[in-house]
C-alpha cells in the first residue's frame, strides 16, 4: 500500500513538472534582480534552478555543521540504552548498588528516563535507602507523574502502607490511571478496610484486563466477603448483598459473612434465612455449623428447620453440632449431649468437644467439663482424645433413641 502511494505521488509530481516545463518553454518569462544598482536578468527556469541549487547548498552546509552534534546525540542514546540494559539486568540479579548506579546514569537521557528512574528507585528500596528512593522518584514528578505514582503505590503496598499508596494514586496529575493503577488502587482500598469500594472497581478491572480472569474471580469473592463484614448498617449490608451475582449468594464465605454481620446488626431473620437458602441450594458443613452458632434467637424455628435437614443429612457433624447448641440454649442438655456424641462419631472435633465442655460446666459436672476442654485442645492439635467416663449402656440407648423416635411428620424427635 505504501509503495503504491509513493509511486502515485511521483507520477503526479512528474506530470506537474512536465506541465510546468511545457508552459515555461512556451513563455520562459523574465526575472530581474537588482543589487547595488546593478540589474541581473534571467528567465524563470534558470531562476528556479538557481533557487533550488541555493537551497540544496544551504541544506548540505547545515547537515555538515550539525553532523558532530547528531553523532554526539546518537552516542549518548547508545550509552543510555547500554546502561539501561545493564542496570535492568543487575536489578533482576539482585546487584542493587550496581543496578542503581547504571540506571541513575541512564535516567539522564529523556528517552529512557521513566523506566530507568523507576528501576533506580526499586534498587534503592531493595537496599533500604529511603532517601535515595525518594530522590529517584521525585525526579520523575514533572515529566512522568503516572509512572512515579504507580511506583510509589507499589512500594508503599509492599511496605504495608496502603494509605500512602492511595494518596499517590489519587493525585490529580496521575489521572487517568492506567490498568495497573486501577489494580493497585483496588488493593489499597481493600487493605484500608474499604472493600466495598474495591469491589466497585471490578467492572473496570475486567474491562481493561488488569488481572487474569481466575485472579479476578478470587478477588471478587474475597472483596465481597470483606465488604459484607465491613457494612456499617443494615442498609449498606442489604445493598452489598443485592449487588452480588447469584453464584456468590451461595458461596459459603460470602453467606457466612452476610449472616454473621446481619446477626451483629440484630437483623435476625435475614441472618437465618440467608443460611437456610444457601444450605437448601448447596449443602456446606461450615454453614451447617454456623446455623446453630449464630448469636440470634428464633430457637424453635431454627431447631425445627435443623431437624428437617437431619432427615436427609443424618451424618452431618456440622448439623448435629448446631442441633446440640440450639438444644443447650433451650435448656435441654441431655438432648444436646446426645447430639454432640453423635457429631463426634461422625467426625466432629474440637468444636464439639468444646461445646461438651460448656454443657458439662453449665450443669456442674466439672470433671467431665475439664476433660472435654482438654480433648478440645488435643483435637485442635491433631492429638488423640480421651473417652469420657460414665458413658454407660443407658446413655448409649438414649443416643440411639434420637434416631429411632420420630413424630407424625417423620422427623426425628427427642424425649424431653
Amino acid at each position: 500500500m505504501n509503495l503504491f502511494r509513493n509511486l502515485l505521488f511521483w507520477i503526479v509530481l512528474a506530470l506537474v513538472g512536465a506541465l510546468a516545463a511545457q508552459l515555461l518553454v512556451q513563455d520562459p518569462g523574465k526575472v530581474v534582480v537588482t543589487y547595488d544598482g546593478v540589474n541581473y536578468l534571467t528567465n524563470v527556469p534558470k531562476a528556479l534552478l538557481m533557487l533550488i541549487g541555493g537551497l540544496l547548498a544551504l541544506w548540505l552546509v547545515w547537515k555538515v555543521l550539525s553532523l558532530p552534534f547528531v553523532a554526539m546525540r546518537r552516542r549518548r542514546k547508545k550509552q543510555a540504552r547500554a546502561r539501561l540494559i545493564d542496570g535492568l539486568d543487575a536489578l533482576h540479579q539482585g546487584h542493587w548498588s550496581r543496578a542503581e548506579k547504571s540506571l541513575a546514569l541512564a535516567a539522564r537521557n529523556r528517552d529512557v528516563a521513566a523506566i530507568a528512574g523507576i528501576g533506580a528507585a526499586r534498587a534503592a528500596a531493595a537496599r533500604g535507602d529511603a532517601a535515595a528512593q525518594s530522590q529517584h522518584l521525585d525526579a520523575l514528578a514533572d515529566d512522568h507523574p503516572v509512572a512515579r505514582a504507580l511506583t510509589v503505590a507499589e512500594l508503599a503496598l509492599s511496605e504495608q502502607r496502603p494509605a500512602d499508596a492511595l494518596a499517590a494514586l489519587d493525585a490529580p496529575n496521575a489521572q487517568p490511571l492506567p490498568p495497573r493503577g486501577l489494580a493497585l488502587r483496588a488493593q489499597a482500598l481493600a487493605a484500608l478496610g474499604r472493600a466495598g469500594e474495591a469491589y466497585g472497581l471490578l467492572g473496570s478491572l475486567r474491562q481493561q484486563n488488569a488481572w487474569p480472569a481466575d485472579q479476578l474471580s478470587r478477588l471478587e469473592a474475597a472483596w465481597a466477603e470483606a465488604a459484607l463484614r465491613e457494612a456499617a448498617d443494615a442498609n449498606v449490608l442489604a445493598d452489598h448483598w443485592e449487588r452480588l451475582p447469584k453464584p456468590l449468594k451461595t458461596d459459603p464465605a460470602a453467606v457466612a459473612a452476610y449472616a454473621e454481620r446481619a446477626a451483629a446488626l440484630r437483623w435476625e431473620e435475614a441472618a437465618a434465612k440467608s443460611l437456610e437458602q444457601a444450605l437448601d441450594a448447596r449443602w456446606d458443613e461450615s454453614l451447617a455449623s454456623l446455623y446453630g452458632r449464630l448469636p440470634i434467637g428464633r430457637l424453635d424455628a431454627r431447631r425445627a428447620q435443623a431437624e428437617r435437614w437431619l432427615a436427609t443429612h443424618s451424618g452431618s457433624p456440622g448439623l448435629l453440632l448446631s442441633l446440640a447448641r440450639i438444644a443447650r440454649a433451650q435448656g435441654q442438655w441431655p438432648q444436646a449431649e446426645a447430639y454432640l456424641h453423635r457429631a463426634l462419631a461422625q467426625g466432629a472435633n474440637s468444636e464439639a468437644w468444646e461445646e461438651l465442655g460448656h454443657g458439662f460446666a453449665q450443669v456442674g459436672d466439672e470433671s467431665r467439663a475439664r476433660l472435654s476442654y482438654l480433648n478440645a485442645l488435643r483435637a485442635a492439635r491433631g492429638e488423640a482424645t480421651t473417652e469420657l467416663p460414665g458413658r454407660d449402656l443407658r446413655q448409649k440407648l438414649f443416643d440411639e433413641a434420637v434416631t429411632e423416635e420420630r413424630d407424625e411428620f417423620g422427623m426425628p424427635r427427642l424425649r424431653g
